[in-house]
């Protein structure tokens, strides 16, 4: 039954198609099986693989079957472009993505995430825009390449990445939006989603305070970043996304206490998606109104 004021209907509250999923690097220093577990006992729509040295995250079969008994698809699978994770799946970074999207495409994965070429993968990095645009001809799965932060030493900033660290301003179909990532290197995350309109189609949620060069991936709520405005203006667009919980628990002092995080964090998320874009209010005379939240 749709709930009445006076005789008049109140309009439902309308929450987005955009699946939220859990990164298996959030259950660390669990392994990846223990992801698929929390996923489905917590109800998270769905997993992101971090491809590590973990060997559970590099076995097709072996994910395959993790996503079939815990009945928990695989919506992503984050290539293994970290610095701890340079020899896994060979050292040659383009063989890094094909077998990343291969695995994708194997396990029905939506996205592949990928960082920015390293400044001394000058080989890599000058073919990077133009190689991933010809990948991405050849598959249905989405690169989405992300932004990442630049180290400051003494007052000074030093660049990891080429072409650069934020993806607004290059050329990539998609992109991954992180907002520990958004804390560390002091952008207006709010700003860089508007920047990338419709190229935004995954979403790192995680929160940071902004120390310099800590990559902090708290618990969304828990530091500064924008994180509920962020989810009400993607559910004001009618984002169709991913939004994948990336955040740190490996300080929890017990698995209760990291389910503990994981719930909190993916109650806000469906919290602040489910947000309607315009409050609903009840004027003295009885008539219902719309107050936009912008």
């Amino acid at each position: 039954m749709t709930p009445q004021h006076n005789g008049a209907a109140t309009p439902a509250i309308r929450v987005p198609d955009a699946p939220i999923t859990l990164s298996t690097a959030s259950v660390y220093p669990e392994k990846v099986p223990s992801a698929f577990e929390i996923a489905a006992l917590l109800g998270y729509d769905g997993v992101e693989v971090m491809v590590s040295t973990d060997a559970s995250s590099q076995d097709l079969n072996v994910l395959r079957r993790l996503s079939d008994y815990h009945q928990v698809p695989i919506k992503s699978i984050h290539s293994p472009c970290l610095l701890l994770t340079q020899r896994v799946w060979g050292r040659e970074p383009w063989g890094k993505l094909v077998r990343s999207k291969e695995v994708a495409e194997a396990l029905g994965a939506e996205v592949v995430v990928v960082h920015p070429p390293f400044r001394w993968q000058r080989e890599y990095a000058r073919e990077f825009v133009d190689g991933l645009a010809r990948m991405q001809e050849e598959t249905d799965v989405l690169f989405a390449v992300e932004n990442m932060f630049p180290l400051k030493a003494r007052g000074a900033e030093a660049g990891m990445y080429l072409p650069d660290w934020n993806p607004v301003d290059q050329d990539y179909p998609y992109v991954t939006l992180d907002l520990s990532h958004t804390a560390v290197s002091g952008s207006d995350a709010l700003a860089m989603a508007d920047g990338l309109g419709r190229r935004l189609r995954h979403v790192h949620l995680a929160d940071g305070v902004g120390i310099t060069n800590k990559d902090e991936h708290l618990v969304p709520g828990r530091g500064s970043q924008p994180c509920g405005p962020m989810l009400e203006r993607l559910a004001e667009d009618g984002y169709r996304g991913h939004i994948c919980l990336e955040v740190n628990t490996r300080r929890a002092a017990s698995r209760a206490q990291r389910m503990e995080d994981l719930a909190e964090a993916l109650a806000f998320a469906r919290l602040h998606l489910a947000a309607a874009h315009r409050t609903w209010e009840v004027t003295p005379a009885g008539e219902i109104t719309q107050r936009s939240l912008r």
